[in-house]
Formats: C-alpha cells, structure tokens, sequence
C-alpha cells in the first residue's frame, strides 16, 4: 500500500491539469522563448509572455515586474545578495529579518554579514508570529532591506506582511516578501501588501519544481530597488536572469497560479475540514499544537505529542503516511528545528514535533496515527 502524502508545504504533487498543459508545450511549442529568426521562437514568445501577464494579473502588478527564476530559493538570493554591492557602495548596509526564514534568506543573510553588511534576525515569542514593531523599531536610516516570509512553512503561521509593507511604504528601506507558502492560498493579502519584492514558486501549489518568480516593482520614480544580476550569460529575463527560458515549466507554473485562484475559497474551505477532522481524530490525546493557530493555515498543522519521540513517530508510521518534522531544506540534518527554537519551545517538545500539511484533494483517515501514540503513551 502507498502511504498517504502529507508532505505539500515541502512540495505538492502536480495537478494534472497542469501536467496536460506542459505535455502540449514540450510536444508542439518546443521552440527557444528568444529565437527572434523564425514562428517557433515567436510562439513560444508568446507562451511565456502570457503566462507572464496571467502571475502579473494574479498579484495585481505589472507583467515587467514579473521575472522567472528557477524557483524561491534564487528569487530569495536574488532579492538579498542583488542589493550586496549596493549596499556597500551607500553606506545603507543594515538589513533586517526574522530568525524562522527560509535557509535561502538566512543563509543568504549570513554571506551579507561575512561581506560587513548589518544583519537583525528578530525572533518570535512561542506563538511564531512576529510584531510587527519588533521589526519596525529596528528600522533606521542606513536600513537598506526587511526581508520577511508570508507564512512559516513550518507551523503555517501567517507573518504580518500587510502591516510592515504598510509601515515601510513611505521610506526609503525597501520591503521583501518570502511568499513561497502564501501564494495561490493567500492572494489576497499579497494584493494587499505593498512591497518592493517578492518570492514565489510553482511546486507548492500544484505547478512544477524548477520555476519560480521574483516581482521587482518600480515606486513612484519608476525605479526598481537596485537589485544587481548574480549570474552572467545572456539578456533573458530583461538581463536580471540569464539562461534559457523553460517555456513548458513557465506556461505549468502560470496554469497552476490561475487554478489555485480561481478555487481558492473551494481549497481552503476543503483544507479546513480535514483540519477538523484532524482535531476530532487526536481528541484525548495529550499534545500541544506549536504556532498560534488564530493566524495558521488551515493546510499545516505543527504538532507536539507528548512523551512521543517525532523520529519515533515517522518510522512507526511510514507505511500509512508521509509527513515531516520541518522545512525540506533542513530535513538532511538531524539537529532540532530552528524555527521552534527560535521561537523559544522547550528541547523536548522540539524533539516531538511533526508538520503535516495537505491539499484540498487529500483524502486521509487518521486512525493508524492515533492508534500507534495510544499505544505507547
């Protein structure tokens, strides 16, 4: 028997929808997107230059601020390392963050701080979310970047972009979202939110792994934050990225982004009952839910069961389910979750978290997972 895949906030299986429409794009559009000499340039051109409209529509920004990347991770590095030579060259070399990002803002955070840059990592108290006047009472003149995610991947806290875009909008530090989680669940509030730059993928919301984008928004001014290109090799992506563009990977990303808002309150209105039916499940059992579950996805749930060991819980159970203790990134190393240490749980509640997190399509009974922490607590 399959075990059942309770893994979507590391990646969520593909729609086939989406699959349907990259077969067709890999089958008969199979062109270079920047082959100016001939109709199969010209058309797969266009493939990218409407999937490039359909995210742009989606987030309420225009189709130039859309820039295809390879996936979060390098629009994160991009927004952050980008700014590096900047920053030095200003004298502006503060940057901000929170100490539960995705390794890509931290570790790239690290490499500034190794450069001379300034780096703040607010942390948050024991419900994961931070304040915003933590971050905002940090801010001065010098600070160049805030970069914050949407929601943890880890507990499915949801970060209060909406107040500190709206806090920054007025100054000269520019604002970066990490919206790898909220994307095509939360569009809302990413329309709502003003920021300067923004991280998304495809491979969270039912689109591809390998295609992601950065939205690099012009103020006022028309200008752009000074974000500078890290690699070399050609003028795709308006020179910020070089490489082939992947027509087929970018046209599945667009299709994914389209469905996920169109059905959106249909998801989440399904998420919430597994949700539920989660809770109904674990009823006498003894357990703390980690992360403030006022502000939480109704896709994640963070879960101690007590006098349980997590690892304990995974191999017991990896017949019937497939789930996490944390963010894939981090999932080689066999130290404790950084998020919920940062956000200040005791070791051992640390040592028996688990994530599950699932789709609107997940149909899981949880009765072997309630059964197997009965029978040893």
């Amino acid at each position: 028997i399959m075990a059942i895949y309770l893994d979507y906030n590391a990646s969520a299986p593909i729609d086939e929808r989406v699959l349907e429409r990259m077969v067709d794009v890999y089958r008969s559009h199979y062109g270079n997107a920047d082959s100016r000499t001939h109709i199969f340039g010209t058309d797969a051109k266009e493939i990218v230059a409407s999937a490039r409209k359909t995210i742009a529509e989606i987030l309420a920004v225009d189709s130039t601020d859309v820039f295809f990347t390879s996936g979060s991770t390098e629009s994160n590095n991009m927004a952050i390392l980008g700014l590096l030579d900047y920053a030095l060259e200003s004298g502006r070399n503060h940057f901000i963050t929170t100490s539960i990002e995705h390794k890509s803002v931290l570790e790239s955070m690290k490499h500034l701080q190794e450069k001379g840059c300034v780096v703040d990592f607010v942390s948050p108290d024991t419900s994961g979310r931070i304040k915003p006047k933590q971050i905002l009472d940090l801010v001065t003149d010098k600070t160049l970047l805030v970069s914050m995610m949407h929601v943890n991947s880890e507990t499915g806290v949801i970060q209060p972009i909406e107040e500190v875009g709206a806090a920054l909008a007025g100054t000269k530090t520019y604002f970066h979202v990490d919206a790898t989680q909220g994307f095509g669940k939360l569009n809302g509030s990413l329309r709502n939110a003003k920021y300067n730059m923004l991280s998304i993928t495809a491979h969270k919301l039912g689109g591809p792994q390998g295609i992601g984008a950065l939205i690099i928004r012009r103020d006022r001014t028309y200008r752009r934050p000074p974000v500078k290109q890290l690699m070399y090799g050609g003028q795709q992506e308006r020179g910020y990225r070089p490489g082939t563009t992947p027509v087929a990977l970018v046209a599945g990303f667009a299709l994914a982004a389209e469905l996920c808002n169109k059905e959106a309150s249909d998801h989440m209105g399904k998420c919430k009952a597994i949700k539920q039916n989660f809770m109904e499940a674990i009823q006498g059992l003894n357990y703390t839910l980690n992360g403030d579950q006022e502000y939480c996805l109704p896709s994640t749930v963070n879960i101690s069961f007590r006098g349980v060991d997590a690892e304990g819980i995974f191999l017991a159970v990896k017949e019937d389910y497939a789930f996490s203790n944390g963010s894939a990134c981090n999932s080689g190393s066999h130290t404790p979750s950084y998020v919920l240490t940062a956000m200040g749980l005791d070791e051992a509640r640390i040592s028996e978290a688990v994530r599950i997190s699932w789709n609107h399509n997940t149909v899981v009974d949880f009765s072997a997972l309630v059964d197997y922490i009965k029978s040893i607590t």
